[in-house]
């Protein structure tokens, strides 16, 4: 399942789609490791009604800190930390390269 999530453009997706997809993962995660809905809201102390929502792809709108704390239940915390990862030293030392501008001539120039 890695494979076919890596090989569809996910810049084609819409964000739905995306959180749609995610909600299936997440389900299938809980269903492997044997969790219940009830058993994962008390762990991570989100409703079992926005659980289902989520894992039936109608949680479009979940909340980030729902998302975080469901991740924490199924062990997958560290999947959230390679989303946006450190910015690497030498992206700070690369200059920032500016659009082509336009120079006008001033009038006293010919």
């Amino acid at each position: 399942m890695a494979n076919e999530w890596q090989s569809l453009d996910l810049y084609e997706k819409s964000n739905n789609d995306v959180v749609v997809e995610l909600g299936r993962r997440f389900r299938d995660y809980r269903l492997a490791l044997r969790l219940t809905q009830k058993e994962i809201a008390r762990q991570s102390g989100v409703s079992v009604m926005t659980i289902v929502r989520f894992e039936k792809g109608e949680g479009a709108t979940i909340r980030l800190d729902n998302f975080v704390a469901l991740m924490r239940a199924i062990q997958k915390l560290e999947g959230i930390a390679e989303c946006i990862q450190d910015i690497p030293a030498s992206l700070y030392d690369t200059p920032v390269k500016k659009p082509n501008q336009r120079v006008r001539k001033r009038l006293h120039e010919k």
